[in-house]
C-alpha cells in the first residue's frame, strides 16, 4: 500500500521516484508501446451506427454470416452470430503462424532453420511453392511462414505443420482460451484428419469471429501469447503483404493499411484482420459458410459482402484526412483507387496529355488511366510506375476537380444561359434521347445483321472481361461444323487448365467431358478453366495455318496461341477495328480489348449457330464427368446471367473484372424483333442489369412496340 503525505493527501517525494522507477521497469518488460497500446482492454461498446451500417449487408446474405468488429481503444462494436463456431478455410494459418513463433521463443525452432520441398510435400489449391518450384529447393522457416501468409501457400503450411506438430495448433489455443479455434488436419491431407467429424463439419480449421478478432487484438497490442514485441511485430508485418485483395481491402483507399488473411473454399470465404484508420486501430473479421453462390470469381456475393463490410467500417472510422504508417497521404492514387480524387486524375490527364488519352473520367483507377499516367510521367520525366504521388500530383496542378475548371481564363464571351437555367447549373435533364446509365460505353444492335442501332462510346477501345468467351465458344462451333463429331469428342482436363483463376467450371485435372458440354461450363459459370481446356484442345487444329498475316503463329506455339491467333483472325473477318484477344477467356492482359460496337458483332455472329444461342439462354445444365482415376461425379451449372430469369431475354454473356468492371452482352426479344445490348464498365453487378433493362426499354419504343 502507498504512504501518502497526511498534509498533502499526494505520495510522498520518495514514493513519487519509486514510483517511476516502477512504470520504468513495466515499460522496459513489455516493450515499446505504440499509441493505441497505452490503454488496456476497454469493454464492447456496441453500436448503433455500425449495426445500422452493417446488419441490412448481412440479412440479405444467402448463406451463415458470422462478424466482430472492434475499436481497440474506444471498444466502440459490433457482434453478429461472433461466438458460433465457424469453417476458417485458410484463416486458420493465422494461429498456425502463432504457435509456430510461440515454439521459436521457447528455443524448439529456429527461424532461420533450413526446410527442404520434396515432390510429396507439394499439394495443390492456393500458393506458389507446388506449381513454380522443383523438389530440393531450401527455404527458411521464417520465409516459409511468409509464404503461407502472403500467398496462403498450402504447401508451406504443411512444411510448417511438419516441424510444430499437427496438434500443436489447437493445443496452443485451448491454452489462449480459444477453444474454439482448431486445425483438424495438413492442407489436402484428409486422412490426417485429428478429427474426422469435426473435418467432415467445419473442414480444414474452425474458429469464432470472436475468436480470432481477439487473437488479432492481442497480436496488435504486443500481448499474444507472451510473446516478445519483435515476433508480434514480424507476425504483424508478414499479415501486410497478404495478396488477397478481394475481400476487406478491396474498396479501401490507396494507400491504407490492413494486415489481414483470408480463407477460401467452395461454401466458405472468410476475412479477418487489423484496420489502421485515422480514429485507431480497428479488427475486423467477418466468417461466412453455407453460401449459395460457390463460384470462383470476384463477383461471389460472399466476397463481395466482406468486401462491403470492410468499406463500411473504413468509411465509419476514418477520420479527416488520412496518413499511412508509413507517412504517405492518402492520396496517392494507383491501379484499383477510385473516387473523386481519380476523377479529378482522369480529367486533368486528358486536358495535359499530348494526344488527349480520352480517358472516362468515372472515378475507377484501371489500366488506362495507369497507361496515361505513366504516359505523362514519361514526357514529364518522372518515375514511370503508373503510381500518382507528390512528384506527379506537382507536376500534374494545379489539378481539374471538377468539369467547370479550365487551364485558364475563356477569352469566348459566355453565351447567355436558358430563361430557366441557373448560373452555375448543367441544363435540366432532356426528357428525349436514351435513358442514363452507369455504364461508361454502350451499344445496341440488330440481332440478326450485327448493325449498330444507338450507342454512346460505342467505339471505345476498352476491356471486355469474360464476353471474351462468346469469341471462344464461336470459334469452337465454326469449327465443329468443319468436322462432323467434333463436339462428341473428350476432352481431359490438364492440371494448367484445373490451376487457372477466377470464375471456374469446378472440373479437376484428370477429368474428362464432352466438347458439346464444357461449352455449358464456358458460357454458365464462366468457367476460365473450360475456356483454357477448350483452347488446349482445339489449339493445334489451327497451327499453323488458319492465322495469317499479323495473326500468324510460330510453329513451336502452343496450341492455346494457335487457338487465340483463330480467334484474332475471326475477328478480323468480321473487320473489327477494335478488338484483340490475348487469352481465350478474359482474364486481364496487356492489349485484351474490344469495345462495344464490336461485340454486337462477335454475338451476332455467334447467336447463328444454333447451339450457341441454346446454351447462351440455358438457366441450369447439369453433366456428369468421369475421370481418368476411374470414378464419376455430377456437376450442375447454374447461369451467372440474372436477366435470364425475366421474360423476353435469352442470354447471353456477363463479364467483371476490376479493370473492365461489370459487363454484360444481352439479348432480348419482342416477337420475331431481336436486339443486342452490350453494356461495359457498369458500376457493379447489379447496376448492369439495370442499365441493360433501362437501354432495351427505351429501344422497343424506339422500335415501336408498346408493351
Amino acid at each position: 500500500m502507498f504512504r501518502m503525505n497526511p498534509c498533502s493527501a499526494v505520495p510522498a517525494p520518495d514514493l513519487l521516484r519509486r514510483m517511476m522507477i516502477v512504470v520504468c521497469l513495466w515499460m522496459s518488460a513489455v516493450g515499446p508501446l505504440s499509441a493505441q497500446d497505452e490503454s488496456a482492454p476497454v469493454e464492447d461498446k456496441p453500436s448503433a451506427a455500425l449495426k445500422g451500417r452493417l446488419m441490412p449487408l448481412i440479412a440479405a446474405h444467402r448463406g451463415r454470416v458470422a462478424v466482430k468488429v472492434r475499436h481497440l481503444t474506444t471498444g466502440e462494436s459490433f457482434t453478429h452470430n461472433d461466438t458460433v463456431p465457424m469453417p476458417t478455410a485458410s484463416l486458420i494459418k493465422v494461429p498456425v503462424m502463432v504457435e509456430t513463433y510461440r515454439q521459436v521463443q521457447s528455443g524448439r525452432l529456429d527461424l532461420n532453420q533450413r526446410l527442404t520441398l520434396r515432390d510429396e510435400d507439394k499439394v495443390q489449391g492456393s500458393g506458389i511453392l507446388t506449381t513454380h518450384f522443383a523438389a530440393g529447393l531450401n527455404l527458411t522457416l521464417r520465409d516459409a511462414v511468409r509464404l503461407m501468409i502472403a500467398y496462403s501457400d498450402n504447401t508451406a503450411t504443411n512444411l510448417i505443420v511438419d516441424q510444430i506438430g499437427l496438434s500443436a495448433t489447437t493445443a496452443a489455443m485451448t491454452e489462449l482460451k480459444l477453444p474454439d479455434t482448431r486445425l483438424h488436419a495438413k492442407v489436402f491431407r484428409a486422412e490426417t484428419s485429428l478429427d474426422p467429424a469435426r473435418s467432415r463439419e467445419f473442414g480444414l480449421g474452425s474458429t469464432t469471429a470472436q475468436q480470432m478478432s481477439t487473437l488479432l487484438e492481442q497480436l496488435e497490442r504486443r500481448q499474444l501469447a507472451g510473446l516478445k514485441s519483435e515476433y508480434c511485430e514480424e507476425m504483424r508485418t508478414h499479415l501486410t503483404h497478404c495478396e488477397s485483395k478481394s475481400m476487406l481491402p478491396r474498396h479501401l483507399p490507396a494507400g491504407a493499411k490492413i494486415a489481414h488473411k483470408t480463407g477460401s473454399v467452395s461454401a466458405v470465404r472468410t476475412d479477418a484482420g487489423l484496420l489502421q484508420t485515422t480514429a485507431g486501430p480497428v479488427v475486423v473479421c467477418v466468417l461466412t459458410a453455407g453460401n449459395q453462390d460457390q463460384r470462383w470469381t470476384d463477383e461471389n456475393e460472399a466476397e463481395v459482402l466482406i468486401a462491403e463490410i470492410g468499406r463500411q467500417v473504413w468509411e465509419h472510422f476514418q477520420q479527416g484526412d488520412a496518413v499511412a504508417e508509413d507517412g504517405m497521404p492518402l492520396d496517392v492514387l494507383r491501379l484499383g483507387s477510385a473516387g473523386e480524387l481519380v476523377a479529378a486524375l482522369q480529367r486533368t490527364l486528358n486536358a495535359r496529355l499530348t494526344p488527349a488519352p480520352g480517358l472516362t473520367v468515372d472515378g475507377e483507377f484501371g489500366r488506362a488511366t495507369q497507361r496515361a499516367v505513366q504516359e505523362f510521367q514519361k514526357q514529364n520525366r518522372l518515375d514511370v510506375d503508373g503510381v500518382v504521388s507528390s512528384r506527379t500530383w506537382s507536376a500534374l496542378s494545379p489539378i481539374l476537380l471538377d468539369e467547370s475548371a479550365s487551364e485558364s481564363p475563356s477569352t469566348t464571351p459566355a453565351a447567355p444561359p436558358m430563361p430557366d437555367v441557373k448560373p452555375g447549373r448543367e441544363p435540366r435533364d432532356s426528357l428525349g434521347g436514351p435513358p442514363f446509365v452507369t455504364a461508361s460505353a454502350w451499344a445496341i444492335g440488330d440481332a440478326k445483321t450485327g448493325a449498330v442501332l444507338w450507342g454512346d462510346r460505342s467505339d471505345r477501345q476498352v476491356e471486355m472481361a469474360s464476353t471474351t468467351k462468346i469469341m471462344t465458344a464461336l470459334v469452337t462451333l465454326q469449327l465443329a461444323r468443319q468436322h462432323k463429331g467434333l463436339l462428341d469428342e473428350t476432352v481431359t482436363f490438364s492440371k494448367t487448365a484445373d490451376a487457372i483463376e477466377g470464375s471456374s467450371a469446378g472440373l479437376r485435372a484428370g477429368e474428362k467431358i464432352s466438347l458439346r458440354n464444357l461449352l455449358y461450363g464456358l458460357m454458365l459459370p464462366s468457367g476460365n478453366d473450360a475456356a483454357q481446356a477448350i483452347a488446349e484442345t482445339l489449339g493445334h487444329r489451327f497451327a499453323p495455318a488458319g492465322s495469317t498475316g499479323k495473326n500468324k503463329t510460330s510453329k513451336r506455339a502452343g496450341p492455346v496461341a494457335h487457338f487465340v491467333a483463330q480467334m484474332n483472325h475471326t475477328a478480323e473477318t468480321l473487320n473489327l477495328k477494335q478488338t484483340r484477344f490475348r487469352n481465350p477467356h478474359g482474364l486481364p492482359a496487356d492489349g485484351h480489348v474490344s469495345s462495344a460496337a464490336d461485340l454486337i458483332q462477335i454475338a451476332a455472329a455467334a447467336l447463328r449457330e444454333p447451339l450457341f444461342r441454346d446454351i447462351a439462354g440455358t438457366r441450369e445444365h447439369k453433366v456428369r464427368v468421369t475421370s481418368t482415376s476411374g470414378y464419376s461425379r455430377d456437376i450442375t451449372w447454374k447461369t451467372t446471367n440474372k436477366l435470364l430469369d425475366i421474360s423476353g431475354y435469352q442470354g447471353i454473356k456477363t463479364g467483371w473484372t476490376l479493370d473492365a468492371g461489370a459487363c454484360l452482352v444481352a439479348l432480348g426479344d419482342r416477337g420475331p424483333d431481336e436486339l443486342i445490348v452490350v453494356v461495359l464498365g457498369s458500376s457493379s453487378s447489379n447496376a448492369r442489369y439495370v442499365d441493360t433493362r433501362n437501354l432495351f426499354r427505351w429501344s422497343w419504343h424506339q422500335r415501336g412496340h408498346q408493351r
